[in-house]
């Protein structure tokens, strides 16, 4: 049975070119550290800072800026460690953003949650008010407040730049998760001005293992891995050069004139379709912002049946879908993204296309998708 990958969101296979560069640095045979002066050392450092180099080309910002870590995870992570270290207190963080934000600001501090509305969109009075609430509570403003670019589940862009400018103005730092947007849409992180941001390699068809965080110039905080000087003291340990060559390598190719547009107009046109299909069948509903939303993310609701059965019946059918009920295969818990937007979280589907997505494996959705939810109804009734 040929398989058929709608989880691009997750994660998204690797790109030719990325793959290309990594095998190509991987046969020249040259193993060294970055941080030493010998020859061999002084080739790995140029590499690294290509490498830098073309990801600060993709997000618009200074190379100096790029602190690369093993992931989106460890980088939003740092920014929480970092901004909390130096300034111990509140955080102010809607229950929309990813759990790796929930998670680390839970750890790190008294969290003040953020409204959002149905869409599960941050409104820049939200934010306000939270900062508000922070002052009340806790006698001053929050050490950070989160703002996600777009949301990972449901797709719905955030009024970032509102909500950076209105903490700006508050004095307030703030941290955006770009992982879900980074090579998707357009990201001039240098005209944003957020303190942080935080992004993921294999989010954009870069390898897994390697992420970067965004560091607004001048910015100065103690980093979370201590144990050497690389990365300008900010992440200590040897750099994962072959990771950093993929990852320079697919920024590349989605900083080339034209090529991020013309990927995200395929995938727009692509989850339309996906979303006027499965939008046919009785009890389907999108959610999210239907228009002001990442162009390779829909998020469907399904009256009548929960979504794990539904995501199991297109698993055996050669359709890979995510249930946004759960996380990972280890857990299964309701969605807190839809619980905060107000919506029912244990019925969700979500559906997500890249850059090798095919007119196959929508055909192949819209072939199984009504019969897998109308048989699922049947043995339920």
């Amino acid at each position: 049975m040929a398989r058929h990958y709608l989880d691009h969101a997750s994660t998204t296979p690797l790109r030719g070119e990325a793959r290309a560069a990594m095998e190509a640095w991987e046969r020249g045979g040259v193993t060294a550290d970055p941080g030493r002066v010998h020859t061999e050392g002084r080739m790995a450092r140029a590499t690294l800072e290509e490498a830098r180099d073309q990801v600060a080309g993709l997000l618009g910002v200074r190379p100096r800026q790029v602190i690369f870590t093993s992931g989106g995870t460890e980088a939003i992570n740092t920014a929480v460690w970092g901004a909390t270290r130096a300034d111990p207190g509140p955080l102010a963080t809607a229950m929309v953003e990813h759990s790796a934000v929930r998670d680390a600001s839970a750890r790190s501090g008294p969290v003040v949650p953020v409204a959002v509305d149905v869409l599960g969109r941050i409104e820049v009075g939200a934010v306000e008010d939270a900062i508000g609430r922070c002052r009340s509570a806790h006698g001053r403003k929050p050490s950070l407040v989160h703002c996600q670019w777009g949301n990972h589940e449901v797709g719905t862009v955030q009024p970032v730049a509102e909500v950076v400018e209105h903490c700006r103005r508050e004095g307030v730092p703030t941290h955006v998760d770009a992982a879900a947007a980074a090579g998707r849409v357009p990201l001039d992180l240098g005209s944003l001005g957020a303190d942080l941001v935080s992004v993921s390699a294999h989010k954009l068809g870069g390898p897994a293992g390697i992420g970067a965080l965004i560091v607004r110039p001048g910015l100065r905080f103690e980093p979370l891995i201590v144990g050497g000087e690389q990365e300008r003291a900010r992440r200590a340990g040897l750099e994962n050069l072959a990771g950093a060559i993929g990852f320079g390598a697919a920024a590349s190719e989605l900083a080339a004139p034209g090529a991020m547009q013309a990927e995200g107009d395929v995938s727009r046109s692509q989850t339309d379709r996906l979303r006027q299909s499965a939008l046919a069948v009785a009890g389907v509903h999108a959610l999210g912002d239907p228009v002001h939303r990442l162009p390779h993310i829909v998020c469907l609701g399904i009256d009548g049946v929960e979504a794990e059965p539904v995501l199991l019946g297109l698993d055996q059918s050669g359709v890979a879908v995510h249930s946004g009920s759960s996380c990972s295969s280890e857990t299964l818990e309701p969605s807190a993204v839809l619980e905060a937007m107000g919506v029912d979280s244990e019925r969700s589907l979500r559906l997500s296309v890249g850059w090798s997505t095919t007119d196959a494996d929508i055909g192949a959705f819209e072939a199984v998708f009504a019969g897998v939810v109308g048989g699922l109804r049947a043995l339920r009734a």
